[in-house]
């Protein structure tokens, strides 16, 4: 194995099992290249069972950054004894793809129910371009990174308040604000650039 020239984490010529112990050490001791090193080391197997499974690579991104965030969070649950880093990781991995698949099952739902209350709605008193314009809303919102997506989600369809989402999820509600202002504005900057004007 080369040298890590960066962070002097991994020796030259180092044994890989032993090149793996001293990261795995590292991590559990809070130690951020060794994070780096983690990432860089197993995040194309991370990305490559994930993209497998869910077959977008978007969506691959965004389970492999959640990956690597549950592993710095839940760090010091790693048991060495109960088996290797690698192996931990792609439990996290399972379970991240898990979750993605039940979150895409939850957001197809949701537009097939928006969509088949839309075209109702559509046939009583809505003008067309009104329905499209919501649909189109719609499918931007399922692009915004999980977690913008999950607390705007909870605002509009479940018709919560940013207090009850925080108390919801757990997130501090400065959190939740954040998301909700950032998600907001990239969808409005993608439905301008499609044409479409977003609410303010």
């Amino acid at each position: 194995m080369t040298a890590d020239r960066t962070s002097g984490v991994l020796a030259v010529a180092e044994d890989p099992a032993d090149a793996d112990d001293r990261i795995a050490r590292g991590l559990v001791g809070g130690d951020e290249r060794c994070l780096a090193a983690a990432y860089r080391r197993w995040s194309p197997l991370v990305h490559a069972l994930a993209a497998r499974t869910l077959g977008d690579p978007r969506e691959a991104e965004d389970v492999t950054q959640q990956v690597f965030v549950a592993v710095w969070r839940g760090r010091a649950n790693f048991r060495p004894e109960r088996g290797t880093l690698s192996a931990w990781l792609v439990g996290i991995t399972r379970r991240k793809i898990a979750d993605a698949l039940t979150a895409r099952t939850r957001r197809t739902r949701l537009t097939e129910s928006l969509g088949a209350s839309l075209e109702h709605e559509g046939r009583r008193d809505e003008e067309p371009e009104r329905v499209l314009e919501r649909l189109i809303v719609t499918e931007e919102l399922s692009r915004l990174p999980r977690v913008q997506r999950d607390v705007l989600e909870l605002a509009y369809f479940a018709d919560l308040t940013q207090t009850q989402i925080a108390d919801r999820t757990g997130m501090p509600l400065g959190t939740v604000k954040s998301h909700t202002r950032r998600g907001l504005r990239r969808m409005r900057n993608s439905l301008e650039l499609s044409g479409v004007r977003a609410a303010r």
